[in-house]
């Protein structure tokens, strides 16, 4: 992939996708294919394949999908299943029509079994059964996966999977009702120190542990495997992480420090947990050279720093 290269980046307003942009931007690729929802639907196979034949790119970065934490794949799993499924399925198919260089498929860590071996390896997909609070989202993500590889296989494509660790920073979602966890808690715990609450309420029991990576390092990962990895006759898929995970409670006690709230965390064990752990093996990208950079108590503040610049705005 040279700077001269037409690079298709779908989904670049998201956070992943922002992330990538500004990636490649600073690397100096300028060609970039950029296109706003309002102007593409990408769940338009009609209008996804008029895109391709027009705009010909020579690589494609699938970075757009519908995401949401736990309150949202259970209140809406017709739309990620059916929303995931359309997206990807259409660019995918068309990039291979167009005879595109390489393709990346942003995958998720909530494809893996809900009780797999920690940390988990690329070869633990489909080994058991999946965590029910998101399984529509995550069979939208192997089906993505799945289609990249028999692509692979059938027609020779370079189709390549990155399968991130929980993400966050710029441009995150911080809406109660859909957000994260982390861009939760920030959201919670600033208002909650606006409004000098004595308490704010998480959801869960704290004891389970995730892994955060700051999106600015998934985007140096993208572009770093575009250029270093390339898929393999049955195996497209390839760990992004930091290989180091933290309990909810520690997350909300760090994120409460954070914003300055000094009253009490409260844990809601009424409400779902989700899957005990998700750490990712990232021992294959490490060997290829990539490593994550960005501390999680550093991510943390400049995530914090961005929402509140961002409250100030609206």
């Amino acid at each position: 992939m040279d700077r001269n290269d037409r690079i298709f980046v779908a989904g670049h307003r998201g956070l992943v996708g922002s992330a990538i942009v500004r990636k490649l931007r600073s690397l100096g690729y300028e060609r970039l294919i950029l296109q706003n929802r309002s102007d593409l639907d990408l769940r338009d196979q009609k209008a996804v394949k008029q895109f391709f034949a027009q705009e010909r790119p020579d690589y494609v970065i699938v970075a757009a999908a519908k995401v949401g934490g736990i309150y949202a794949n259970n209140s809406f799993p017709a739309e990620f299943i059916y929303d995931n499924l359309m997206i990807q399925t259409n660019v995918i198919h068309h990039a291979y029509e167009s005879g595109v260089n390489k393709l990346l498929f942003l995958g998720s860590s909530c494809i893996y079994p809900k009780y797999a071996p920690q940390p988990m390896a690329e070869s633990c997909l489909l080994t058991g059964a999946l965590e029910p609070t998101n399984e529509p989202y995550a069979v939208a993500k192997i089906a993505g996966i799945k289609l990249c590889e028999s692509y692979n296989r059938q027609y020779g494509t370079n189709f390549i999977v990155a399968m991130p660790t929980n993400l966050y920073g710029p441009n995150d979602c911080f809406d109660l009702q859909s957000a994260h966890v982390l861009p939760a808690l920030i959201r919670k715990f600033h208002e909650g120190k606006q409004q000098n609450a004595s308490e704010v309420p998480v959801w869960g029991t704290g004891r389970v542990r995730r892994e955060f990576l700051h999106v600015d390092d998934l985007g140096e990962a993208c572009v770093f495997l575009l250029h270093h990895f390339d898929a393999q006759p049955h195996s497209a898929i390839i760990n992004v992480g930091t290989g180091t995970d933290v309990t909810i409670a520690e997350l909300a006690e760090m994120i409460a420090a954070t914003c300055g709230f000094r009253g009490k965390v409260v844990f809601d064990s009424r409400m779902p947990d989700g899957t005990p752990q998700k750490l990712l093996d990232v021992s294959k990208i490490n060997g290829l050279g990539w490593k994550a950079r960005i501390p999680l108590e550093q991510g943390i503040q400049q995530t914090y720093e961005w929402y509140r610049q961002a409250v100030k705005k609206t």
